[in-house]
């Protein structure tokens, strides 16, 4: 079967949307170095709630990208770890980041451009 992204109904656009989503780019980003614990992770994350990454983690897992490990610890301790198939991604997902990084400046400056033009017609 050949899939296409542009058709509404294939399935790759669940893909695409778990892979777009700001916080899967970057829990794989330092997944991709080490497994980590799940507190390790909300240090590490400037900004992630408890709640929306342990939402993430589930649907990473889901997806096959990430790896829950449960040590019969008291308390259990759980490990979290990129799976080989989120390692595939990790070097996409890199250039993305990379590419945020140096040009921010650029978007940051495009989109005050495009705010004073918009203000400018709004008051004409």
């Amino acid at each position: 079967m050949e899939w296409n992204p542009y058709a509404g109904t294939c399935p790759t656009r669940f893909v695409l949307d778990r892979i777009a989503d700001k916080w899967t780019v970057l829990l794989l980003g330092i997944l991709a170095h080490r497994p980590m614990r799940f507190n390790a992770i909300l240090r590490e994350l400037d900004g992630l709630s408890q709640k929306m990454l342990s939402q993430v983690l589930k649907s990473l897992e889901r997806d096959g990208l990430v790896t829950r490990t449960a040590y019969p610890t008291v308390p259990v301790s759980v490990e979290y770890a990129i799976t080989p198939l989120g390692q595939t991604l990790t070097a996409t997902l890199e250039k993305l980041r990379s590419w945020a990084v140096d040009n921010i400046e650029t978007v940051l400056n495009a989109q005050r451009e495009y705010d004073g033009k918009t203000l400018g017609q709004e008051k004409a």
